[in-house]
């Protein structure tokens, strides 16, 4: 190969590297803000992807271009090509780097994966393994390990109970036994959400946390993340669950620590009303409860001590 054509695809190679990071950068401004820790992460990913696929991407798209329009025989050449032979380090090359290129993803995104602590369909059979086992054998109690991390003593997970059904979330904070429609979370503390199904799977997703779960009917599932901007965001059911899936959501509301308290005691002194919900709200202004077509009808709204201020 010429000094020269190596020149040139070492130059084209470097300028197509460029333009993938530069497209990997601009990946990050088709998300909503990043608003937990976790979504830096997913991000971070997404990005990788972005670049290495736009990499690609460029280079076959850019090599048949190329071929198509120069690599033409002329109008009336009706002669065989060249009898080309075949490549063996070229062979081991084509496979290995899609080979190195494949695994290497795969790692990094099972890596994110775990450390995000997002519990896929073999952790569920993992778990109903071991709840099967557990009530078949002796409890043991477990032994508490010592930490020397100040920040997880001051600052202990938020554990919060979310229930959610046809067609509502509810959350529960049991440290101070509050009820409410609307997610409050502290920032910069890690959140310990209790996630339950009455019903049907639903799928707890907040687009701004880049946090996603499905909640499996008959089964509680942890999920952990850490809030780190404030603000009002939504949750969203991502499992389609029936007529009124659409309506199911919820404001999600970030704020400081002592803004969290300060909510948290002045929904402790309200009374339990019934919250508003979309859903049953919608089938009962139907004529007779008839919506045209065959669904469940939604569960009551749930009594809590904060309804939200998106609610009405």
């Amino acid at each position: 190969m010429k000094i020269r054509t190596i020149l040139t695809l070492g130059t084209l190679a470097i300028a197509l590297a460029l333009v993938s990071w530069w497209m990997g950068e601009q990946s990050y401004t088709w998300f909503p803000p990043q608003a937990s820790a976790e979504s830096q992460l997913i991000d971070r990913l997404f990005s990788f992807l972005v670049a290495i696929g736009t990499f690609i991407f460029l280079g076959v798209v850019g090599t048949i271009v190329y071929v198509a329009l120069f690599q033409q025989a002329s109008k009336y050449d009706t002669s065989d090509g060249p009898h080309i032979e075949g490549n063996v380090t070229l062979e081991i090359v084509w496979t290995a780097i899609p080979f190195i290129l494949v695994v290497g993803i795969a790692g990094y995104s099972y890596h994110i994966y775990d450390r995000i602590s997002i519990l896929g369909p073999m952790e569920h059979v993992h778990e109903s393994m071991a709840h099967n086992m557990a009530s078949e054998t002796p409890a043991i109690a477990p032994v508490a390990a010592e930490s020397n991390d100040s920040n997880a003593i001051a600052n202990p997970e938020v554990v919060i109970a979310v229930k959610s059904r046809q067609w509502a979330w509810e959350f529960y904070y049991p440290d101070r036994q509050v009820t409410t429609a609307e997610l409050h979370l502290p920032a910069d503390q890690r959140i310990s959400l209790q996630l339950t199904s009455e019903d049907v799977i639903h799928g707890f997703y907040i687009p701004a946390f880049r946090v996603k779960q499905d909640i499996i009917p008959g089964r509680a599932i942890t999920l952990k993340f850490t809030p780190i901007r404030e603000g009002r965001y939504r949750l969203r059911d991502s499992q389609y669950s029936g007529t009124y899936f659409a309506a199911m959501q919820a404001d999600v509301v970030v704020e400081s620590s002592d803004s969290y308290q300060q909510w948290l005691t002045d929904a402790a002194n309200q009374q339990p009303t019934a919250a508003y919900n979309q859903a049953f709200d919608e089938f009962q202004r139907s004529p007779g409860g008839r919506t045209g077509w065959q669904t469940v009808q939604p569960a009551p709204p749930p009594l809590v001590n904060y309804p939200g201020k998106g609610t009405s």
